[in-house]
């Protein structure tokens, strides 16, 4: 017995849809199941689909979708209608998707299965009814929801077409859609969907006094449904051979009104016909007025994202021409939320003398006037090294700029409402007009020797990662950030980057954000600076990237993203890098004798409490030092020596620390240099003494030690050698 006998036996029929050719093959069981003569028969697909409940038809074609997505057999059920709309029978679909590609690569589809009639449940019977869908207006309620949902979530232009292409109505989903805008006295298409490229060519200037749909619905602001191709024919006869070529046999032109404003308009065509019934009128309307708000909305967070792009890029600089023996990269991340501007900035600046300075600074605030006195500081720094001023003097300089550009302002303002000009504005917000404060920190290079001279008013200090990949935080001497007083000091500290070191300079918020504080978010800077070695200008490019994902991860997290925006503070970072001796870069690889680790500061008179970050750059220079005992030694010692000079003398003392040798075997040798003739002798304190014992611990705890004379004052000395495993 034949597949086919088996099959009419059972009142199961089979059909083929080819959705390359629009056709649709039944054999005589299936046709007669559809209501037609029950006869083998190849009809178009508007036909097959006329006679399928729309609301089923909208659910099979969901369903479909997914089968094809996933390789899976698409099973669903449907509802037969006559030629009067009246449900004939209920039959159950089954049908594999079959992928065919054509010869100009397009891909379609060829749906074999099979139709069965079911037998509806009968009142008073336990059989169980599964309900095929919800009734229309149901239908229509879940997708208005839906539809509204997915466009309010849309930020952009190109989100809002694609959502609108994706949108299945109830019962008539359109197959062809076009959004259009105006510019001036003409139609802009700003996006189409289903139609190939360069089809809105003839649509796309196309002046608004045309005998067109659009543009008419444009002019007067009222619907236009055409449901027939002899109803447009006959409305718009200047225009039917454009839209004829796109074999469309229903059209709805909608306008795109906001607060009493038409936008735009927007055409859903469709292929099979379509009566538009008072609710798939309102189904469109409706669509069309969250699509209307939903194209203003992502026009508006265009225009400022734009906005933003363009402010930032007019207040960022380039970091200019490249520097002999030296590479540099930076980068800017703005805050999250609102225009994304803030106050957070860097410079490079040529200076006369032939050297450069780097500069970077952050605004107190995220807002626009944070954002406005960034630019303005910015420049004012600028003017000022340009002129030639030492980086004290820059600084001096600026913070009584912006100290009298505040108190400016805000004169300009307590002016302005006691002579009647201004009233108070209760919503206005007060921080916008207070007093603002700027950290900066203001770096001078000579390339040719790699000497630093560094002016910090409130900023975070430089980091700088030598040569053999240790990280240590450059302690320099500061004073108040910019602006608070007018005529503040801000004193110079000097210090050499030495071939193949790389410094860091860098805004709270790369060391802050994400939870962090000072230690913990040095911390995880510092993991990355030390675990990624590299080599040079590209490289450093590189680095700059790895420290900003060390804040946000991926660059999706600090760009708009799905995840949450942890954006919390604007990040400036600044990496200088100077090449090693030899023309190369640096590596430690490339040298066979492990490079020298040195640091050095200097702990005036005035600031006792340095001292504490002299103990700290000495157990940061050895961090991976063997001996944890000799490390304690080490800095015990060095906190002996800067106190006696602070105690004993009345200069400041200048601290050398440097480590030389391979892993295991280092010597480690420390010089307190101060401008005091007197040299340290031996004492004998008492137990009670709280004094005099720093010559006996050098004596226990160094395994050499001594003191040099020099022609201004003197330098106490000692060395420790390193002991691998004990």
């Amino acid at each position: 017995m034949r597949t086919e006998d088996v099959l009419a036996a059972i009142a199961t029929g089979l059909w083929r849809w080819d959705n390359a050719s629009g056709t649709v093959s039944l054999d005589g069981v299936a046709a007669r199941l559809l209501g037609l003569p029950a006869e083998p028969v190849t009809l178009p697909e508007v036909a097959v689909r006329s006679r399928f409940h729309p609301v089923d038809w909208n659910e099979i074609n969901g369903i479909v979708t997914l089968a094809v997505a996933e390789d899976t057999l698409a099973e669903a059920r449907l509802r037969i209608m006559d030629e009067d709309g009246r449900v004939l029978r209920t039959v159950r679909s089954r049908s594999k998707a079959l992928e065919n590609h054509g010869p100009d690569g397009r891909v379609d589809y060829e749906l074999i299965g099979t139709i069965q009639e079911i037998a509806e449940p009968q009142p008073g019977t336990t059989a169980v009814h599964t309900p095929i869908t919800g009734d229309w207006r149901r239908s229509r309620e879940a997708f208005l929801l839906d539809a509204g949902r997915a466009l309010a979530e849309a930020r952009s232009t190109a989100e809002v077409l694609r959502v609108a292409a994706s949108l299945s109505m109830p019962g008539f989903s359109p197959d062809g859609l076009a959004v259009f805008g105006m510019t001036g006295d003409r139609l802009a298409v700003i996006g189409h969907h289903g139609h190939d490229p360069g089809d809105d060519g003839p649509f796309a200037r196309m002046r608004l006094d045309t005998d067109y749909p659009a543009a008419e619905v444009v002019r007067t602001g009222r619907a236009i449904y055409l449901p027939s191709p002899e109803e447009y024919k006959r409305r718009f006869p200047a225009t039917w051979p454009l839209a004829q070529g796109f074999g469309r046999v229903s059209w709805a032109f909608l306008p795109l009104i906001v607060a009493g404003r038409t936008l735009g308009a927007w055409m859903a065509a469709f292929k099979h016909p379509v009566t538009f019934s008072p609710d798939e009128r309102s189904v469109l309307t409706t669509v069309a007025r969250m699509l209307a708000q939903a194209l203003q909305r992502a026009g508006v967070a265009e225009s400022e994202r734009e906005l933003t792009t363009g402010l930032q890029r007019s207040m960022m600089p380039q970091l200019g021409p490249d520097i002999p023996g030296m590479a540099i990269a930076a980068r800017y991340v703005p805050t999250g939320g609102g225009l994304q501007v803030g106050g957070d900035w860097y410079d490079m600046i040529p200076l006369p003398s032939g050297r450069f300075a780097l500069v970077i600074g952050d605004v107190q605030g995220h807002d626009v006037r944070a954002a406005g006195l960034m630019g303005q500081l910015r420049i004012a720094v600028r003017a000022y090294a340009s002129e030639g001023h030492r980086p004290d003097a820059v600084l001096s300089r600026a913070s009584r700029f912006l100290a009298g550009l505040c108190s400016s302002q805000e004169r300009d303002r307590s002016g302005s409402r006691s002579q009647g000009r201004e009233e108070p504005d209760p919503f206005e917000d007060a921080d916008f007009q207070s007093p603002r404060f700027a950290t900066c920190l203001y770096v001078e290079c000579d390339p040719r020797t790699g000497v630093l001279e560094v002016a910090r008013a409130g900023h975070p200090d430089p980091a700088v990662r030598m040569t053999d990949g240790t990280v240590l935080m450059r302690p320099t001497a500061g004073g108040l950030p910019l602006g608070i007083v007018p005529d503040t000091d801000y004193p110079t500290t000097r210090f050499a980057l030495e071939p193949g070191e790389t410094m860091m300079l860098c805004t709270d918020g790369l060391i802050e954000t994400g939870g962090h504080d000072l230690d913990t978010g040095w911390a995880r800077l510092r993991a990355i600076l030390e675990s990624e070695a590299h080599d040079g200008g590209a490289d450093l490019e590189k680095l700059a990237d790895l420290l900003v994902q060390a804040v946000h991860g991926p660059s999706s997290h600090h760009t708009t993203g799905p995840l949450a925006d942890r954006r919390e503070d604007d990040i400036a970072v600044v990496l200088l890098h100077r090449e090693g001796a030899d023309g190369g870069r640096g590596a430690p690889v490339a040298h066979p004798a492990r490079p020298a680790r040195r640091t050095m500061l200097t702990v005036a008179q005035a600031e006792p409490e340095r001292i504490a970050g002299a103990r700290h750059q000495v157990r940061e220079l050895l961090h991976d030092w063997a001996d944890a005992d000799q490390v304690d030694s080490a800095v015990l010692m060095v906190s002996e020596m800067v106190t006696n000079v602070l105690v004993h003398t009345d200069g400041d003392a200048a601290l050398v620390a440097e480590a030389v040798g391979e892993l295991g075997a280092r010597r480690l040798r420390v010089e307190v240099a101060d401008a005091s003739d007197e040299l340290p002798h031996k004492r004998h304190p008492g137990e009670m003494a709280s004094s005099g014992r720093g010559v006996l611990l050098m004596e226990m705890l160094a395994d050499d030690w001594g003191v040099d004379p020099r022609g201004e004052g003197k330098s106490i000395w000692f060395e420790l050698h390193e002991r691998a495993g004990q």
